[in-house]
């Protein structure tokens, strides 16, 4: 395996992850932002009522980008495995 291999391996899979771990960062940064300008105006310092709007936030995220997460999961798994035997030749030169 040549080192561009290796690195174009790496950059793809670390795509991936950014990819589908933004729509689950995004919405649990915008909550949050939103509970903390409430607290601020409200002056209420309460841990739970920062964090419990938060979890349920992403996990409405996390239900809702589901079948958009594993279609993509999925065909990154397919490609590696359709591109094995590829990957192998590769390996022996």
């Amino acid at each position: 395996m040549t080192p561009e291999f290796v690195v174009s391996f790496a950059r793809q899979a670390i795509e991936l992850t950014l990819m589908i771990s933004l729509p689950l960062l995004g919405v649990g940064l915008g909550v949050g932002l939103i509970v903390s300008i409430i607290q601020a105006a409200t002056q209420i310092q309460e841990a739970t009522l920062a964090f419990v709007p938060k979890i349920l936030a992403m996990f409405l995220a996390l239900l809702f980008s589901f079948p958009w997460i594993m279609e993509k999961l999925v065909t990154y798994t397919r490609d590696i495995f359709l591109n094995l035997p590829t990957y192998i030749r590769l390996g022996g030169v």
